[in-house]
């Protein structure tokens, strides 16, 4: 968690988003880039209207340069009103141009980033078209680590994490990751959490049992909840045990635990209280993934 990035709409909660972007990075010894992404302009800085672009003299070559300058100021101001939070932390601002997945996912690739924190809110009105939808493609699409924030964290301390899993075999290809985040937050105490729903909460201890051996995990404790829905499931438990951060790990691929589908999680990010870190499978190294095979023996 080195490389931070931070997209950013100018919202409340995307400036949330930055603030915990800033107290992870000052924790960590990272780096912290603020974007934002004008999608008014094409990927070559003209003015894009109804899908062409504009180009010619006058307004219209005038018009992304000030769009651009502007943007800018923005930045720099949402930078020195968080900057007390974590003044030694190196923050770079970046303007990317085109639609916003696109201009996210080529800023992950060109500063070389380890993990996106971005600011969601809750389903409702227009408000979950225009924001919670780019953060639950970014839960999709990126390549690394999403960290999703809903509110204020300020001081961002982390001292209660929920690990959420049907504890399948498919679940150790999942250790590497949490254990980077419970490296990252070492005095933290992991809750594995299993949403029983009508399913044998007995085989499911048994399975978290043969989980945290395998992945030598500290400080933790093993809970299963009943609930018709994974999702509410996990949001319930976060909220009983005050939850700091849920991890949760996804993959699109249809042959693993459904458990694993990417909208379990999304659902997650964009409904539960705390801030929600998720991750896929494919970022995982091979060398723990390789573990899968250990796991099914236990």
């Amino acid at each position: 968690m080195k490389n931070l990035l931070v997209p950013t709409d100018f919202s409340p909660e995307a400036h949330h988003a930055y603030e915990v972007a800033l107290q992870l990075a000052r924790h960590t010894g990272g780096t912290v880039t603020l974007l934002h992404v004008l999608e008014d302009l094409d990927e070559a800085g003209g003015f894009s209207t109804m899908g062409s672009t504009v180009s010619g003299p006058g307004i219209d070559e005038i018009f992304p340069i000030k769009l651009m300058e502007a943007t800018k100021r923005r930045l720099l101001t949402a930078m020195a009103g968080a900057a007390p939070l974590a003044p030694d932390v190196p923050v770079r601002e970046a303007i990317k141009t085109g639609p916003i997945g696109a201009g996210i996912l080529k800023a992950i690739q060109r500063y070389h980033i380890d993990l996106v924190v971005a600011g969601a809110r809750g389903h409702g009105a227009t408000a979950h078209f225009f924001v919670s939808s780019n953060t639950e493609r970014m839960i999709r699409l990126a390549p690394c680590p999403v960290l999703t924030v809903k509110h204020q964290q300020v001081p961002f301390e982390v001292r209660t994490i929920v690990f959420p899993s049907d504890f399948s075999e498919e679940t150790a290809r999942a250790i590497g990751p949490l254990r980077e985040t419970l490296a990252t937050f070492p005095d933290a105490t992991l809750h594995l959490l299993h949403v029983v729903g009508d399913r044998d909460a007995f085989a499911a201890r048994q399975r978290m049992e043969a989980f945290a051996e395998l992945a030598q995990l500290p400080h933790y404790q093993m809970s299963e909840v009943n609930a018709g829905r994974t999702a509410a499931g996990i949001e319930q438990y976060a909220e009983q045990v005050n939850a700091d951060l849920v991890v949760i790990p996804t993959h699109a691929h249809s042959g693993l635990s459904s458990f694993f589908h990417t909208s379990i999680a999304e659902a997650v990010a964009t409904h539960a209280f705390p801030p929600v870190l998720t991750y896929h499978f494919s970022s995982v190294k091979s060398d723990v993934a390789a573990s899968t095979a250990d796991y099914a023996h236990h």
